[in-house]
């Protein structure tokens, strides 16, 4: 072997194992922050309505239910500021640096709702401080997608941008997996008592367990190549925001509009079908048992990982729109006959319900980094990207399980929620059928920046 080939061969290992880096850092750090996220969203359908809102809750166990489903939503509005700080500063100073401090931010929040006293114990002080609490993971939440799906988008090679994407992506259903699993093991193994009393914290003390490992994972992993051109080339502007709301609007606008349905159903996947499977039904429930329906959602869980997986590497093949395009059908034909088999209140056909959604939704989120990364320039990408994602997160998912519990409260079925879910699936289809396809576009600051040019006179 020739010392040229030889240096190749070392460098082609080099790339490979920094590859291997950066998509475990992706992987374990949004796995553990959506760990985090969901494990209040299991815990407000199920214990934080009687703990912290006991006086809604002695009066109307309907309303103190929805106020804890507010609650869960109430952190998606500081998504957006997260999202513009990080993404300013991920713009500026780099993305490692803003995945491990969102990492560390999230999983402080999360522990001291673990040891955070109930309204039995301080009053009106409890809901106040736990409401305080989600807004710390909201604002960690809103800088943390972005970084991630940044650091895996610009280390991919040009054709697998989709698959080295769909790492960060597939951390939701792997939180999902791991933070139903946790509830469902506690269930099993403790009484209702216990679990009620001081059970319910372990899963959030768990968090500073997690929280060690993320950070020692992402620590190691390189900053983006994208992000070290444009440093290199002192292409960083001093104010990416600007730049931002001044010629991508239509871009940040259509990233909403594309994230809604897809974050609207998941979150009902998440959270509201346990709840409304296992409430009693003379408090509009199904009376399942719970520990059967939190191993079902586990199990949705895991085929939601894998068609997200592959909606990523099929969006290398056939493209991000079209991709997306057969997700949302997919979603909006199911919307319906989805909780009409829920109704049965059969545990298999619960099962079936939820799995045949995760086919849907991994379709149309695992091309959602490639294809949100290729609509950006390379100095606003993380705060387009963020701000995008963090919107369409307050206008899908953040009042969706609190809609559905009101629609369900209004009309009686919950066909009326398969209804909002399938008009939210047409507002994301029609949104993500106006951009044009975005596979294959240069993501390379000199190259991206002289396209980007040519497409948009008016930033000459």
């Amino acid at each position: 072997m020739s010392t040229s080939e030889e240096l190749a061969g070392n460098l082609n290992a080099s790339t490979r194992k920094e590859e291997r880096k950066v998509l475990a850092g992706t992987l374990v750090g949004t796995t553990i922050e959506w760990y985090d996220f969901f494990i209040y969203a299991q815990a407000a359908g199920m214990v934080l309505a009687s703990l912290y809102f006991a006086p809604l809750g002695t009066e109307n166990a309907g309303l103190a239910q929805i106020i804890s489903w507010a609650s869960l939503g109430i952190s998606f509005l500081f998504r957006p500021l997260g999202a513009i700080v990080a993404g300013h500063l991920g713009d500026r100073l780099g993305r490692k640096l803003m995945l491990v401090f969102t990492l560390i931010l999230m999983g402080v929040a999360t522990a001291l709702i673990g040891v955070l006293p109930t309204y039995a114990q301080i009053g009106i002080w409890a809901p106040i401080l736990l409401v305080l609490l989600r807004i710390l993971q909201g604002f960690s939440a809103g800088g943390e997608w972005g970084g991630a799906a940044l650091m895996s988008v610009e280390h991919a090679p040009r054709d697998k941008r989709g698959f080295f994407g769909a790492y960060p992506q597939i951390g939701v259903p792997c939180g999902m997996i791991l933070a139903t699993g946790v509830m469902w093991l506690l269930t099993t193994v403790m009484s209702e008592e216990a679990f009620l009393t001081w059970g319910w914290r372990i899963p959030f003390l768990f968090s500073i367990v997690l929280i060690v490992v993320g950070y020692m994972i992402r620590r190691a992993v390189d900053e983006s190549p994208v992000f070290k051109e444009m440093q290199e080339r002192k292409k960083e502007s001093a104010a990416p925001l600007g730049l931002l709301f001044k010629h991508n609007w239509k871009e940040v606008i259509l990233t909403a509009l594309i994230f809604i349905a897809n974050n609207a159903a998941g979150y009902l996947l998440i959270a509201f079908f346990a709840s409304y499977a296992t409430k009693a039904p003379a408090d509009g429930g199904l009376g399942m048992d719970r520990s059967a329906v939190l191993l079902a959602s586990t199990l949705a869980a895991f085929g939601w990982l894998v068609f997200t997986m592959y909606g990523g590497i099929l969006s290398d093949k056939i493209g991000r729109i079209r991709t997306f395009q057969i997700g949302y059908v997919w979603v909006l034909l199911w919307s319906v006959p989805m909780f009409l088999l829920i109704d049965t209140a059969s545990i298999i056909w619960f099962t079936v319900a939820a799995f045949v959604l995760t086919i849907g939704l991994g379709l149309s989120y695992g091309p959602q980094s490639a294809l949100y990364a290729e609509m950006f320039p390379a100095n606003v990408r993380y705060s387009g990207v963020s701000i995008g994602y963090a919107i369409g997160a307050i206008l899908g998912g953040a009042f969706a399980p609190m809609i559905a519990e009101l629609l369900l409260g209004r009309t009686g079925t919950t066909i009326s929620i398969g209804i909002y879910i399938a008009v939210l699936s047409v507002i994301s289809l029609v949104a993500v059928s106006v951009v044009k396809e975005t596979r294959g576009s240069n993501l390379r600051v000199e190259e991206a920046h002289q396209e980007y040019l040519r497409s948009h006179p008016e930033a000459r």
